[in-house]
């Protein structure tokens, strides 16, 4: 389903689902029956994985939110579709303080936002998207599991179960902490408001755009577009980069301590997936230029950094380390991202 759109916000988000899906590259081909079979184990799959994150993390939801969360198992177009009614909700705001936007400026912006999550359709394995509904949704690309599982050589059954074992890590993470959504959608909604939507969407000054997309190029500059941020801008995109890479950390780290008793070719799998992280991280090109405009590499950044801060706050707090999730102000700074110790100091002192 397309995101709702009453033809006043500064992107036609329908239009922008339509591009996604037509750009998106196709997925692998394989007979009907292996299809639908593959649909029907990532539920499995995704249900099982629900039990084991709250044995491995010793986590409880919070009373009276709903676990689990509902699933849907996607293709691309549907990923992408998802995307739209999300980031349309996010973006809201902006529509208050878009002024007069016409049809071809919409459609110019939904152009630019189909094409980019076209490009993330072929990457993303799966995904808990918070503002999807009251409780939100986890969402698995059937495609994009297929594939990589193939790419890998990998055993089927166990990739399935790790992926989404990282997603329900997710899950979890916003059922035991019921504030968080609303804590980043209030920071994103801010960071939107002021950036305001000439720049969000890019129709704002050609020059700054073409000096960012430059940079990127070049790869001087691996946040791409991100050079497009004034300093308060910066500070609260770091916070919520601070928060993701704790999200993101911890749901690898979740993944991985279930243990060969569950997944047992887990060791091999998570070989194989970090030297595909690396392979992109370092690929050149029209990948290597998409990944840095689109912010991929920070993607991957956060997953390293947020799983070194678990690690040394388990270190040294233990336990202590699950009151990350007690209120905003418990979770970590970029400072102590980088320096666990600080929020050890700081939180559990």
């Amino acid at each position: 389903m397309a995101a709702r759109d009453d033809g006043t916000a500064p992107v036609d988000w329908a239009f922008a689902a339509t591009v996604a899906a037509r750009l998106a590259p196709p997925g692998p081909t394989a007979p009907y029956d292996e299809l639908a079979g593959l649909v029907g184990e990532l539920r499995v799959a995704a249900t099982r994985a629900a039990d084991e994150v709250v044995a491995v993390t010793g986590l409880q939801p919070a009373a009276g939110t709903r676990w689990p969360v509902p699933v849907r198992v996607v293709d691309r177009a549907g990923w992408a579709a998802a995307n739209t009614q999300s980031l349309a909700a996010l973006t809201a705001p902006l529509t208050a303080t878009a002024g007069r936007v016409t049809p071809a400026t919409r459609a110019t912006a939904g152009l630019q936002v189909g094409g980019a999550l076209a490009l993330l359709a072929g990457r993303v394995l799966g995904q808990f998207d918070p503002f999807g509904g009251a409780e939100g949704r986890l969402l698995l690309v059937a495609p994009n599991v297929l594939e990589v599982a193939r790419r890998l050589d990998v055993d089927g059954p166990d990739f399935r179960l790790w992926v989404a074992l990282h997603e329900q890590t997710h899950a979890l993470q916003f059922a035991v902490a019921p504030w968080l959504a609303g804590h980043l959608r209030g920071r994103m909604e801010e960071l939107l408001r002021d950036l305001g939507p000439d720049k969000v969407f890019g129709t704002g000054d050609l020059g700054t755009v073409v000096g960012a997309v430059a940079r990127a190029v070049s790869g001087r500059d691996g946040g791409g577009l991100l050079g497009l941020l004034s300093g308060p801008q910066r500070a609260v995109f770091d916070e919520v980069g601070a928060v993701m890479a704790l999200l993101e950390g911890h749901a690898d780290v979740t993944m991985d301590e279930v243990g060969p008793a569950v997944v047992g070719s887990v060791t091999t799998i998570r070989q194989r997936f970090e030297a595909r992280r690396e392979q992109a991280a370092a690929s050149g090109g029209p990948a290597g230029l998409a990944r840095r405009l689109l912010g991929m590499d920070l993607k991957l950044a956060q997953y390293r950094d947020g799983a070194a801060f678990v690690r040394a706050v388990r270190a040294r707090a233990g336990a202590g380390f699950d009151a990350v999730w007690q209120s905003p102000q418990s979770l970590p700074t970029p400072a102590e991202i980088a320096d666990p110790s600080l929020w050890v100091a700081r939180v559990r002192p």
